[in-house]
């Protein structure tokens, strides 16, 4: 038994994927998230100036993006730090185009959902496949994070489309998404099959249904709200992120182990050098 275990460390080895295993924590934390960077979002551009704000976010963003570019593992509060600057951005990115610009949310939904459709079409004609579970080359990471950031521009957009235009209301919005939500994850869970398909149309979900759950906490009640206010709803969903992303991070649960053979990581290697030299060239 011994020997075996030798030969199995010996003849394999692991890469280690930049994105967690989909697990039920994973979605309450995503759809938390996304509540917070709608609810702060909103929060911070009537507190000080929209474009002081709008250029914070943005910093933020890119910050959070360098650190988790650098780190060749996964690592819950570098991870989750990004997707809470890419809330709070996209919400902002949404609402320039909206409010700023005066695009109707119909065709700035309509619009992020073509880009969606084209980084898609990028991501798989370039990598061969939009699976998240291969998620450990700079270049698929820097694919899985431009989904990630227009999934939730599409959803705010989404979000807005259905409480404003369409006039249903905060609540009345965040129950119907939450249904789309579940039915990509009942048709997984019967079929077993479209993975990729059923978990990207969960993610876009997940925006609207954080976004309208969040804003119906904190908006007043003369616009359909109950009325806590932004700023409390945002600290309050802060604390329970912190909670969720110290208990990930301290039990290290949601790590993918990506096993490959010596072969696939010589070849790795080979492609890192040769990318090393032509920088050198270049330089």
């Amino acid at each position: 038994m011994r020997l075996f275990s030798t030969e199995l460390k010996f003849n394999t080895s692991y890469l280690f994927s930049k994105v967690p295993e989909i697990t039920l924590l994973f979605w309450i934390t995503k759809v938390v998230t996304t509540g917070m960077g709608e609810v702060f979002s909103d929060y911070l551009v009537k507190q000080i100036n929209p474009i002081v704000a709008v250029a914070l976010g943005g910093l933020g963003l890119l910050f959070s993006l360098l650190i988790q570019f650098a780190v060749r593992r996964y690592i819950a509060s570098i991870y989750w730090l990004v997707v809470v600057m890419v809330s709070i951005f996209g919400t902002m990115a949404a609402d320039v185009i909206h409010v700023v610009l005066g695009i109707p949310y119909l065709v700035s939904t309509l619009f992020f959902a073509a880009a969606l459709c084209f980084i898609f079409y990028l991501w798989y004609r370039v990598e061969n496949t939009l699976s998240i579970h291969s998620i450990f080359t700079a270049r698929r990471e820097f694919f899985y994070w431009a989904t990630v950031l227009t999934t939730f521009a599409l959803g705010t957009a989404w979000g807005d489309l259905s409480a404003a235009t369409f006039q249903l209301g905060y609540f009345l919005s965040g129950i119907l998404f939450s249904i789309m939500l579940l039915l990509p994850a009942l048709l997984f869970i019967i079929t077993r099959n479209y993975a990729v398909l059923t978990f990207w149309f969960a993610y876009v979900m997940t925006r609207p249904v954080g976004a309208s759950f969040s804003d119906w906490l904190s908006k007043a009640h003369n616009v359909g709200g109950v009325g806590f206010g932004e700023g409390s709803v945002s600290l309050v969903l802060t604390f329970l992120i912190i909670g969720m992303v110290g208990y990930l991070q301290m039990n290290q649960k949601n790590v993918r182990r990506n096993l490959i053979t010596p072969q696939q990581e010589e070849l790795l290697d080979f492609k890192k050098s040769i990318r090393t030299e032509n920088e050198k060239v270049h330089n």
